[in-house]
């Protein structure tokens, strides 16, 4: 399989999933914030631990 057909089959996929899936994904906002607050989770954790002595 060479890399213009993989790349081909790969754009059909991403095209019909686009149009026809009857899939519900998540508002992009509400992904972006949970995101941004495990960010901010995880560097409130990291800095609480390490702190010097």
């Amino acid at each position: 399989m060479s890399l213009t057909s993989t790349a081909a089959t790969l754009v059909t996929l991403a095209e019909d999933a686009e149009h026809g899936g009857s899939h519900q994904s998540l508002s992009a906002y509400l992904t972006g914030f949970g995101a941004l607050g495990a960010l901010l989770l995880l560097l409130w954790i990291t800095t609480r631990f390490n702190r010097d002595r």
